[in-house]
């Protein structure tokens, strides 16, 4: 695809049309986004985090522990520790259903499976009360780990749905799309929250109804995706269910061990691996951060992550303009050095300063969307074609609902300290370690080396 050059001396890129059923792939594949948003805000960002820990509080001894299957966790940091659990079966799982989805090509039918499980545990979280902290935490590794599986499976979509020119554009739409649907049900649930007394629902019941509807909105909506988006066969399937799982295994093996002819793509994934840890560790965290360091309430919590939502909308698709003028890589490190900042004074804010809580709210949604979206297309263009579910599972090991590493040493700053200040200076060193890796990749000869063409803008 050939650049030209415009009037101003810049360069415009010659874009053929998009085909009508590649076109309404796209459209139906952001509605997953849409669907799947609902958990990653009212679950994941608000509701679950403080919720789950006043449960695991009321059941802790007088040593303020619970346990959680041989495991002694102070009470305050159960979610984070439970979080990390998830994130390490989420290690094992996500790279196998991405070997899967390759390996038999039945990526619609593996992704609505996973979407499905997951809603089920989600609009389980209804029946957590009481002390009842071990039934939220096994809920919560479920729906997190078909989280993260599903989310290989629809992010390995977006190489088939679209060129590498307009990439950045359709992974972009999909995250802003995603982001207006988790703030709208949001929205919802606020009103439901702050007008629960009216309606003769005492605090803990209206959390378990806001909850489980991030399950009901997630099910419903994955029914759109399910309609319109298609598989692509691969030209060898195994003959059974046995085989294709060996060969899954096998050809997974193979991809890991792949990676070593791709180093440069190994370097722009250890990158994005690092980042985002810290990215999804603060979204995850951010509601039990406000709560338990601030002292700030429910309602503040809500409204400014409602506030997130929506402004991130735009963030997103600024941030994907920005790319087109700036470059997709200088985009994303000039967003890592704004996440450094938030951090920093997100340390020394007092208790009850609701006025800069929202502020780094906002500064957090100009650039989240952005930041993540911009790093899943550039991704997409250093791996080679035919194995992006496979390449996409290593991809989304650190993507989606907190990463490993940044939750464990949350969890560890907690027990050592017993300081959330502490805890959330720590995650500095992932932003800049992050910025660090990414500014030394080669991205242009990654992408030449993964067999890709490289976009005028990159």
């Amino acid at each position: 695809m050939a650049p030209c050059a415009d009037g101003g001396g810049g360069v415009k890129v010659k874009t053929p049309p998009v085909d009508p059923q590649l076109r309404r792939e796209q459209r139906g594949w952001y509605w997953y986004d849409w669907a799947t948003s609902a958990f990653n805000t009212t679950v994941i960002t608000v509701f679950l985090g403080p919720y789950l820990t006043n449960v695991a509080e009321t059941a802790a001894g007088p040593d303020g522990f619970v346990g959680f299957f041989g495991l002694d966790l102070r009470a305050k940091a159960y979610f984070s520790g439970i979080v990390t659990i998830s994130v390490l079966l989420q290690i094992v799982i996500m790279p196998l259903a991405g070997a899967i989805a390759d390996h038999t090509g039945r990526k619609r039918e593996l992704l609505g499976a996973f979407a499905y499980v997951g809603a089920i545990a989600t609009l389980g979280f209804y029946f957590v009360s009481g002390d009842a902290y071990l039934l939220g935490g096994v809920l919560f590794v479920i729906a997190n780990v078909c989280f993260g599986a599903a989310t290989v499976v629809y992010n390995s979509f977006l190489p088939q749905i679209s060129s590498a020119e307009t990439r950045d554009t359709v992974s972009s739409r999909g995250w802003a799309f995603g982001y207006l649907g988790g703030g709208l049900l949001l929205a919802i649930n606020l009103v439901l929250y702050l007008g629960r007394e009216p309606l003769g629902l005492e605090e803990g019941l209206a959390v378990r109804i806001c909850l489980a509807s991030a399950g009901l909105w997630w099910g419903a909506f994955t029914v759109i995706p399910m309609l319109r988006l298609r598989n692509r066969l691969p030209e060898r399937r195994e003959p059974s269910v046995a085989h294709a799982m060996a060969g899954s295994l096998r050809q997974l093996w193979h991809t890991v061990l792949e990676l070593r002819r791709y180093p440069r793509s190994l370097l722009v994934l250890l990158a994005y691996l690092v980042y985002n840890d810290g990215v999804q560790t603060v979204i995850s965290f951010s509601a039990v951060y406000a709560d338990q360091a601030l002292g700030l309430g429910t309602e503040v919590q809500i409204s400014a992550i409602l506030m997130v939502q929506f402004v991130a909308f735009g963030g997103a698709l600024l941030l994907g303009r920005l790319a087109l003028v700036f470059g997709t890589k200088r985009t994303v490190l000039g967003a890592l050095v704004v996440w450094t900042g938030v951090l920093g004074v997100a340390y020394f804010l007092e208790a009850g300063a609701e006025l800069q809580f929202y502020a780094l709210a906002f500064l957090i949604a100009i650039v989240m969307g952005g930041t993540q979206a911009l790093s899943r297309s550039l991704y997409s263009l250093v791996i080679p074609q035919g194995k992006e579910a496979e390449y996409f599972s290593l991809f989304e090991v650190s993507d989606k609902g907190s990463a490993f590493i940044g939750s464990l040493t949350l969890t560890l700053a907690l027990q050592l300290t017993d300081s959330y200040r502490t805890a959330i200076l720590s995650l500095v060193v992932f932003f800049v370690l992050g910025f660090v890796l990414l500014a030394v990749a080669n991205l242009p000869r990654a992408i030449r080396e993964a067999g890709n063409e490289v976009p005028a803008h990159i």
